[in-house]
């Protein structure tokens, strides 16, 4: 093995388990400002009654690929107000972590948009697109505090478990537009409400 790149693996293991504390409280607002997008975002599909589930799975990649840039653009800044660099070898690591599980996600979704599938397959879209994302969340929590292990397990049984509630009961055979809500209140909520729990409990660790 070579000695130089374990060393240079422990490194970066130490480096980010003591900047876990730090990327806990980088999530914090991430986590929210995702969960108002993801909110607003169902609010407007529906609204719109985007139908179609080419035009469903662009709707909601555009809205996933607007998120991640200006979550990338707070975390950026945060990183100059604390005079570190963005793009480390830690951040490296949890890029390649998460990187896999959302790039199966965004090839199924342009899978969608190009091919012409029916209404009542965009089920597979929607629980696919909760596991990949509780994939993601998981594996970059092996460098973090488990609270986003645990939000992970949160996406990924809601995916299994909408899952099976379609095999007992069928998918829908038309595109309802309220599945645009569903799609807000899962991502949208569950960000936000993770967002303010983490703002609660890094309070408490302040004042403790």
């Amino acid at each position: 093995m070579n000695t130089e790149w374990a060393a240079e693996q422990i490194q970066t293991i130490r480096t980010l388990m003591e900047r876990s504390a730090l990327y806990r409280r980088a999530l914090a607002p991430v986590a929210t400002l995702a969960g108002f997008l993801g909110l607003a975002a169902g609010a407007g599909g529906w609204a719109l009654e985007i139908g179609q589930p080419a035009g469903f799975a662009g709707y909601w990649m555009g809205v996933g690929a607007v998120t991640l840039a200006l979550a990338l653009l707070l975390v950026r800044r945060q990183a100059f107000r604390a005079a570190e660099p963005f793009w480390s070898p830690p951040t490296r690591r949890v890029a390649q972590a998460v990187a896999l599980p959302l790039a199966a996600g965004m090839a199924l979704g342009l899978l969608f948009i190009i091919a012409d599938f029916k209404a009542s397959q965009l089920g597979i879209l929607i629980i696919s697109w909760l596991l990949f994302y509780g994939f993601a969340l998981n594996a970059a929590g092996f460098f973090m505090r488990r609270g986003i292990r645990l939000l992970g397990w949160i996406f990924t049984l809601a995916g299994l478990a909408i899952g099976y509630y379609w095999v007992l009961h069928g998918p829908p055979n038309i595109l309802d537009h309220r599945l645009h809500l569903f799609m807000g209140a899962g991502f949208g909520g569950l960000h936000l409400a993770y967002g303010i729990y983490l703002y609660l409990t890094e309070s408490k660790e302040i004042s403790a």
